[in-house]
């Protein structure tokens, strides 16, 4: 099994970070690790449960922000990260940004719409 990791953007406050996002599918928020965050000035709005991949249960702020990646963009919750995580692109941000995750060979390729 690889890994996807794709370079994306962050904005908030007129400030911006750029950073090497793991695309995981499987987490429902993005997450902006600690020191990105706090450059941003991002403020926690909410704060929710997750559950890890081990099943421990953990909380964590959410704040909103803007996230571009290759000429798309959209507003977006994420999860505001503690020190040592790392920048995780998540499905929320995906469905946002019209983009899904091809399985097989681990690529971003633009959603086709539904509307049945």
């Amino acid at each position: 099994m690889s890994l996807t990791y794709v370079k994306g953007t962050v904005r908030s406050n007129g400030r911006q970070a750029t950073l090497d996002f793991l695309v995981d599918s499987g987490a429902t928020y993005s997450l902006i690790p600690h020191d990105a965050w706090l450059t941003l000035g991002l403020r926690p709005e909410d704060r929710q449960e997750f559950v890890l991949a081990d099943g421990t249960a953990v909380e964590r702020n959410l704040a909103e922000c803007r996230f571009e990646l290759d000429q798309r963009s959209t507003n977006t919750w994420v999860t505001l990260g503690e020190p040592g995580d790392e920048p995780l692109l998540g499905a929320y941000t995906l469905e946002g940004l019209r983009l899904t995750l091809n399985p097989f060979n681990r690529t971003l390729l633009p959603m086709q719409g539904r509307l049945a």
